[in-house]
């Protein structure tokens, strides 16, 4: 089964190895055909504290790594490793 991957936009890097990733996703309203966005943020793994608040990054899914961790940021978006 392939892994989930999602982009958002860090809003907390105040935890050791640990970055708090906001992904917003659009979608339209099935009654009142407006288009309405919602927000969830996801606790995600990043290794060396490298990425820093208000970088766009790519989380993916991955093994239980604490209660709330389930996602490691992959890349930051737009930049190639």
């Amino acid at each position: 089964m392939p892994r989930r991957v999602l982009q958002g936009v860090v809003v907390s890097d105040k935890n050791d190895k640990t970055v708090v990733v906001k992904v917003e996703k659009r979608f339209m309203h099935p009654k009142y055909k407006k288009y309405v966005k919602v927000h969830r943020k996801y606790s995600a793994h990043d290794e060396n504290n490298t990425y820093k608040m208000g970088e766009t990054v790519k989380i993916i899914e991955s093994r239980p790594i604490s209660k709330t961790k389930k996602w490691v940021v992959e890349e930051k978006e737009g930049v190639r490793a």
